[in-house]
């Protein structure tokens, strides 16, 4: 067993909770406490109704989530919000998450553990958000578009997507995990011609043939189960306890 408030301090220092803005209404952090003792420790990209019944399952008592359980305020606990909410209390499930911050985290974020599961060379970041980078920026692989579309195939195979009129031999190319539309309009400017991202507009297949970009849209769950599983490990490490993975099968 470990403390509740133990774990919940160190997840805040480690994503650099209070240095990182994010949207209003994200609420990062714990969100929803338990008994106040934690056995094992699940991650999962969504605080949903089907990761929440998972980790009960396993006996997980705190769980880590990318997207939280809140993004407006206030939230009615009604409907399908009360039958969440309920599940997690009834089966003392302590809800934990980071958005942003787990993003673009320099070790441990969804951009820089994909650019290394690519075998990627980080260069650079852009794409500012309220003082911050959100996107990172790599060196593009020795074999071209064609290397890197390969190597994206083989990490996302359900979920991989490519729009080709940029450069067959990227020198940059950008990164940016979920949603990637936010990144398009920055892409030229510095230099990027590729970017790999999760999802994208039926719009960007235009764009992409007007400016020479390539766009891989590989899945906006798929691309961000990195950093949640890295910071799930690290606090079973540290707390000396089990975790697990609650996968998803979401195709989106």
């Amino acid at each position: 067993m470990a403390s509740l408030k133990e774990i919940v301090t160190f997840c805040n220092q480690r994503v650099r909770l209070g240095e990182i803005n994010d949207f209003e209404g994200a609420h990062n952090g714990l969100q929803l406490e338990n008994n106040g003792c934690v056995s094992k420790i699940g991650a999962s990209v969504d605080a949903g109704q089907r990761p929440f019944e998972d980790a009960i399952t396993e006996s997980v008592d705190f769980i880590i989530c990318h997207h939280g359980m809140f993004w407006t305020h206030p939230i009615p606990i009604v409907g399908s919000n009360h039958i969440k909410m309920n599940t997690a209390l009834n089966g003392n499930l302590a809800v934990y998450s980071a958005h942003l911050p787990l993003d673009c985290h320099p070790e441990i974020g969804n951009n820089a553990l994909l650019a290394k599961a690519l075998g990627l060379e980080k260069v650079d970041t852009f794409l500012n958000y309220e003082g911050t980078n959100m996107a990172t920026v790599t060196l593009g692989p020795e074999g071209g578009r064609e290397e890197l579309s390969k190597k994206l195939k083989g990490l996302f195979p359900k979920s991989y997507q490519s729009i080709e009129y940029g450069s067959v031999q990227p020198k940059r190319i950008g990164i940016l995990t979920g949603s990637g539309q936010s990144a398009i309009p920055h892409l030229l400017e510095n230099d990027i011609d590729t970017l790999i991202t999760g999802e994208l507009r039926q719009h960007h297949f235009n764009i992409a043939q007007e400016l020479g970009l390539n766009l891989y849209p590989c899945g906006h769950y798929a691309t961000e189960i990195f950093g949640v599983k890295a910071l799930a490990e690290e606090v079973a490490q540290k707390f000396q306890l089990p975790w697990v993975f609650l996968e998803q099968s979401c195709p989106l």
